[in-house]
């Protein structure tokens, strides 16, 4: 084992975890930042981190692109209720449910802390929306889910992370695409 790899990509999930907390401190979830990605440090996740670490994309894209799949990904998303992947399920006659406010709140601040940790310097506020529009698996999300990320990924873009990422905020937006539909 690489011990630079070995620190380098502990930092790395160190580095995105705070910027999680901090956000989620910002979004009132401050427990759910805390308690964020803490399965990161599990053997299968962390190791396999280490294994694929290069600092400026995520170990778990490089083990895809070289095994076709990442044992740590499988294990993330299936104990992480703030990814999307978690509640789709193929078997349901609703594949993509609703995805409680807390977590999702959570995913918001999750997406962004890895754009702020993988582009650093090279952060700009259109980074999310350009990302989050051109993923492949849209159709995982719950259309009303799709849409409030969609809007605030825009304002983000045109006010600015601290305009953005607020209780006040995401609750409104939750309610106007969620708890409408309800």
């Amino acid at each position: 084992m690489n011990i630079k790899k070995f620190f380098g990509h502990l930092n790395t999930v160190n580095k995105h975890r705070f910027l999680v907390f901090k956000l989620s401190i910002k979004a009132g979830i401050p427990i759910r930042g805390f308690l964020h990605d803490l399965s990161k440090y599990s053997p299968v996740e962390f190791f396999e981190g280490v294994k694929y670490y290069d600092g400026s994309v995520s170990p778990i894209k490089i083990c895809k692109c070289e095994n076709g799949y990442s044992k740590a990904w499988l294990h993330h998303k299936g104990r992480n209720k703030h990814h999307f992947e978690y509640w789709y399920d193929f078997n349901s006659p609703v594949k993509t449910p609703i995805i409680p406010y807390k977590y999702l709140v959570e995913l918001i601040c999750d997406n962004i802390a890895a754009s702020l940790t993988y582009h650093k310097n090279d952060w700009n506020p259109n980074l999310q929306l350009n990302y989050f529009k051109n993923r492949k698996d849209l159709e995982y999300i719950n259309e009303d889910i799709k849409k409030l990320l969609i809007e605030v990924y825009t304002e983000i873009s045109k006010k600015g992370i601290n305009e953005v990422i607020n209780k006040q905020n995401l609750k409104k937006l939750y309610k106007k695409y969620v708890e409408k539909n309800r």
